[in-house]
């Protein structure tokens, strides 16, 4: 295994500046990262910054709290494409999922799937906000709206990923869909833990110290 691809390196602070984006893809480049990250407003820089062919540019939408009007959500989808976006990580409407909208939930991840035009999209279900149940019924609408990816956390929201929640979400999804598990991991051992329970994709702000097998650090 290829653990250097497995990583989506990530830079997703409100305070990250032209040139933090610049190292970050320097440094997704120097160790062949699956991806970088970024908030919708860096995405034609990184983008710019990274040669087709080398690692991919993700963008967040609706991100981090995922309540915004699914018009707005599908409209940054659209405008994070339009900026050079390879893969979307989206947020889920929590509240809406707690309300029980099962359909609104649906139909807001929809928008943002079929804004994203065959990109894969990531549908991040800030799990430590979910009981066992509610991540079980995420992972189902995800898989529903056409969902690529279930995603653990946004690394926002107090809590990020565990190696039940993902066990839980692979098992939830099968083959249907794949598990990103993101929050928190900053250590080689707690990535290979995550791998192993089903996880296929790792968001970090931590990806060089994970492929060198340095000490825990990094935020996200």
């Amino acid at each position: 295994m290829n653990l250097a691809r497995t990583i989506d390196h990530t830079l997703l602070k409100p305070d990250a500046t032209r040139a933090d984006i610049e190292r970050l893809c320097g440094e997704a480049v120097a160790f062949q990262f699956f991806s970088v990250c970024v908030n919708g407003s860096r995405v034609a820089l990184a983008r710019a910054v990274l040669a087709d062919g080398g690692p991919k540019v993700a963008a967040v939408t609706g991100f981090p709290l995922g309540a915004m009007d699914p018009a707005a959500k599908a409209a940054e989808t659209a405008l994070a494409v339009k900026a050079g976006a390879d893969e979307i990580d989206t947020v889920l409407n929590v509240g809406w999922l707690l309300d029980g909208d099962h359909a609104g939930v649906l139909r807001d991840l929809r928008g943002v799937v079929a804004a994203a035009d065959g990109r894969p999209v990531k549908v991040i279900l800030e799990t430590g906000l979910l009981t066992d149940d509610l991540k079980r019924t995420a992972c189902r609408l995800a898989v529903d709206a056409g969902a690529a990816f279930v995603k653990t956390s946004t690394g926002f929201a107090g809590s990020g990923a565990t190696i039940d929640d993902v066990r839980l979400m692979k098992s939830t999804v099968g083959d249907a869909c794949r598990v990103k598990a993101s929050g928190g991991i900053r250590d080689r051992a707690t990535a290979l833990a995550m791998l192993d329970a089903g996880a296929s994709r790792l968001g970090t702000s931590s990806g060089a110290a994970i492929v060198r097998g340095d000490e825990a650090c990094g935020t996200y």
